[in-house]
């Protein structure tokens, strides 16, 4: 307990190289953290305004010692009138920020409320199109043409990992994912609406021909066999037979036929070349790529939204189109959506949204132990010029108590909608 109150100053200590922590709310000061280390004496003076009499500071990650508590009567005696005046203007902005704090968490749940329904509705129609076919393409025609409709709105749309209290793993679709990902990628590519509606059908009716391939070749975590693959490599085939029989569109069905086929002619079923594989299903298949790197049957395997576009583009390009995956690495931002980030702060947290027009300043959800997970800290990196991300990392690699905040997803799920503000002023 001793050293525990070894760690607490008065306010009149403070000085520039402290680390500091205030163990307040974040909508309580003006700061985009709660804990960092001071670097000027306009940061001290917002302190003083909350009206705290003694907070924390860490000793190893100080550059020096707090001041004795009468070192700072001096500076008491500065000019007033100028102190109050910059103070207010603080108050101003610390409450303009907490009021888009908490727009940002509003937006964010009628997102995640978004993204349940719309992934309830993928799994039923995939699992009944045989069963129910009529009514499962009613309900994705209306589900794909909200979508469209969202991706092609005008202004800024943004793609968000679903990492809330709305959502779990339960809620994690590969087809849901599928879509959102090639319908945000038809915004910035020259497409009729009709095609982009086509693009939609086909992404989330994509992997229909599974349905009849044995359910402990699509469970395998071990790889496959060369005649399990061979069996498995048959769904592309049987998905479009079951696309026409359906009354799917004929291209939604050769799109199916063609999701796996690679550019260098790799791919199958009949191991065609760039030019004669449809435009519509080199999308399908490079986010069917990329959703697969992320979030295997084998969760081991899986890698980082930043290691994927990463592996994709050094040591896949001639399996994609290249332009396209260009236009994925623009879409997901330099760090996609589900990266595990370390600020140049030291603090942890997980990207839950691309800024579209500022890749390298997304939106993080903040490892805080003070604040509750339900309600957590999410920093818009174009608001906080001095903060940056340094690295990327996997689960595994974080603290333990860190990790149990963040509660990082097992599968990345992804959905599509307007930016989480539409206001913001661009910064660095």
């Amino acid at each position: 307990m001793q050293s525990n109150q070894s760690h607490f100053i008065d306010v009149t200590q403070l000085q520039v190289g402290l680390y500091v922590h205030l163990d307040l709310g974040w909508m309580d000061h003006p700061f985009g953290l709660s804990n960092f280390k001071l670097k000027d004496e306009e940061q001290i003076a917002k302190i003083k305004k909350i009206g705290l009499k003694k907070l924390r500071y860490d000793p190893k990650r100080s550059d020096c010692k707090p001041l004795p508590v009468s070192a700072e009567a001096p500076v008491a005696k500065a000019d007033s009138a100028a102190k109050s005046a910059v103070n207010s203007n603080k108050i101003k902005a610390s409450n303009s920020k907490a009021r888009r704090l908490v727009e940002l968490h509003q937006a964010i749940e009628v997102s995640e409320k978004k993204f349940v329904i719309a992934s309830d509705v993928a799994s039923q129609v995939t699992r009944n199109i045989l069963t129910k076919p009529q009514t499962s393409i009613e309900q994705a025609t209306s589900l794909v043409n909200d979508m469209v409709d969202t991706a092609l709105m005008e202004g800024d749309v943004a793609i968000h990992a679903l990492n809330g209290n709305q959502s779990s793993d339960k809620n994690y679709q590969h087809s849901l994912n599928v879509t959102v990902i090639t319908l945000m990628m038809s915004k910035s590519i020259e497409m009729s609406k009709e095609d982009v509606r086509l693009l939609g059908m086909a992404a989330l009716f994509h992997d229909i021909g599974k349905a009849e391939i044995a359910s402990n070749i699509l469970t395998k975590k071990d790889p496959l066999t060369k005649s399990e693959q061979s069996h498995y490599e048959l769904h592309s085939e049987i998905g479009a037979r079951m696309a026409q029989e359906v009354g799917l569109p004929v291209r939604v069905g050769k799109i199916i036929l063609q999701h796996h086929e690679h550019t260098d002619g790799s791919g199958y079923p009949n191991r065609l070349k760039t030019d004669e594989i449809d435009p519509l299903a080199r999308l399908v298949a490079l986010a069917n790529g990329y959703d697969n790197l992320c979030n295997p049957v084998n969760p081991a395997l899986g890698r980082t939204p930043y290691e994927a576009l990463a592996y994709m583009y050094a040591s896949q390009r001639s399996k994609f189109d290249e332009a396209l995956l260009k236009h994925l690495i623009k879409v997901l931002g330099i760090y996609p959506p589900g990266s595990i980030v370390q600020l140049s702060t030291g603090v942890y947290g997980i990207v839950i949204s691309a800024n579209p027009s500022k890749p390298l300043r997304p939106y993080v959800m903040l490892h805080d132990p003070l604040l509750s997970r339900r309600n957590p800290q999410i920093l818009d990196l174009r608001e906080e010029s001095n903060i940056n991300i340094i690295s990327c990392m996997r689960a595994s690699q974080l603290p333990p108590e860190v990790l149990a905040y963040l509660n990082p997803r097992t599968k990345i799920s992804y959905f599509i909608d307007k930016k989480l503000l539409d206001d913001k002023a661009d910064s660095n």
